[in-house]
């Protein structure tokens, strides 16, 4: 399925990714359309990548996908815009947490195509999890074309979608997690003596080190743990520290809590 214009409604982090990957898949700027809320952001985005810009109802009656990335609390009143000028022809990719793909086709025209999709902000530097959810009226070739959108800013992965509430948590939310252990190891680095810079490079670097390492090896996290942990050492006197402040449970704790929350933004 290749359609004649794609849509980015919301261009954002997010939105903005998606152009970027797009235009370097080799999709024509030509076949895209963006649209923004500022004259100084629609002027940015015409000069950066060549896209035309327009409103969200001429994008809504010129494009054959809209790919929506507004936030949660600000979907409601783009439907509202929206949805008179969305013939159910028209493919509608959802990139707002919690927002389920029955609330979206109840706003839409009866049997318009839609689905759900939660990506991440690694999107910015083409390593994003999108996580992929078909609503009733999507086929197999919708769902490939979804494929072929995100899979430009990373990976893609099918899910069911009273599955997405937990992918958010663990991997829309995911990011956010490994930043707040980079700066809470940074701050013991500068406890411990070292320059901030200094720190930060060395964690940054075991992070990313520690993440090859777990896509590239294949070994279990454990395993790759217990590789480091020698007895009596420095490794295991940290672990020991972390269990000791149940830092296992309050990650459990947390993402139950971000799964929550993406339930209540939809409804």
């Amino acid at each position: 399925m290749t359609p004649q214009n794609v849509a980015v409604l919301g261009t954002g982090k997010i939105g903005e990714a998606l152009l970027s990957g797009m235009l370097r898949g080799g999709w024509s700027p030509a076949r895209l359309l963006a649209t923004a809320r500022r004259p100084e952001r629609a002027a940015e985005l015409r000069r950066r990548y060549e896209v035309e810009t327009v409103s969200n109802a001429e994008a809504a009656a010129r494009a054959d996908t809209l790919i929506l990335t507004p936030k949660p609390q600000d979907m409601a009143a783009l439907l509202d815009e929206l949805a008179p000028h969305v013939p159910a022809d028209r493919l509608v990719i959802s990139g707002a947490a919690g927002i389920t793909t029955r609330s979206l086709e109840q706003r839409l025209a009866e049997g318009t195509p839609v689905i759900r999709v939660m990506a991440n902000t690694p999107a910015l530097v083409d390593e994003a999890m999108s996580v992929i959810s078909p609503g009733t009226h999507a086929t197999e070739d919708h769902l490939k074309l979804a494929d072929e959108i995100f899979g430009g800013v990373g990976k893609t992965l099918r899910l069911p979608e009273n599955q997405q509430d937990a992918a958010t948590a663990l991997s829309g939310s995911g990011p956010a997690y490994f930043f707040f252990l980079v700066e809470a190891m940074t701050d013991a680095g500068i406890q411990l003596g070292l320059p901030r810079d200094k720190a930060h490079e060395l964690i940054v670097q075991a992070a990313v080190g520690a993440a090859t390492m777990l896509r590239d090896s294949g070994e279990h996290p454990v395993t790759l743990r217990e590789n480091v942990t020698s007895p009596g050492g420095t490794t295991i006197n940290a672990i020991r520290e972390l269990e000791n402040h149940r830092v296992r449970a309050a990650f459990i704790d947390a993402i139950e809590a971000a799964r929550d929350r993406s339930r209540e933004l939809g409804g």
